[in-house]
């Protein structure tokens, strides 16, 4: 049996979705799966980017990793996504990425594959269950099949989050947190092994 494709597709401003879309890539592989690494497009202005350092810093710092294409959704068996939330949405930034996927998805192209999303916003409060659900009601009309964490592992009781999908303050991922997005994300290889076997 092959090893179920994983795309770990993220946006981040500063960091934090960096950092949560790595620790479910490091878990989606020592579950057995073949994982890529991608980001949305930025799409701010240069001269807003410029004027934060932080912000700057973090472009610099993952101008390795490639930017998604619609062929990065085409490959994938599952899909683990991590987005900050901009006023109890997904940043714009992930939502022009995912409003080029028409044709793929006309095609059918995006059924039949698993998906798990992630957030994190500046408050505990800030939006972090709306933007999961939106991602979810995205996927749901590509025909993808949701793997949302619930309360299936006690570390769901312990990082703070909720059922749908891990959520961070930003700038807090702690080791509480890695061990949310492990189970989480090794629940998406779990689940995608069974899609594709």
């Amino acid at each position: 049996m092959s090893a179920p494709k994983i795309l770990v597709l993220f946006y981040t401003t500063y960091g934090t979705n960096h950092a949560i879309a790595e620790a479910a890539a490091d878990a989606a592989r020592e579950a057995g799966a073949e994982v890529k690494v991608v980001r949305a497009r930025e799409t701010a202005p240069q001269e807003a980017i410029d004027g934060q350092e932080p912000w700057k810093a973090q472009i610099e710092k993952m101008a390795h990793i490639p930017e998604a294409t619609a062929d990065d959704m085409v490959w994938a068996d599952g899909y683990f996504v991590s987005v900050p939330t901009r006023y109890g949405v997904p940043a714009s930034q992930m939502r022009a990425f995912i409003d080029t996927l028409g044709p793929i998805w006309q095609e059918g192209k995006l059924a039949n594959k698993t998906f798990t999303a992630t957030t994190s916003a500046q408050n505990v409060h800030g939006g972090q269950e709306t933007t999961i659900h939106s991602l979810y009601t995205t996927a749901m009309h590509w025909g993808t099949i949701i793997v949302a964490p619930g309360y299936a592992d006690p570390v769901k009781f312990e990082d703070g989050g909720n059922p749908y999908g891990y959520s961070a303050q930003a700038g807090s991922f702690d080791e509480k947190g890695k061990e949310s997005v492990a189970y989480q994300a090794k629940r998406l290889v779990e689940f995608t092994k069974k899609l594709t076997a």
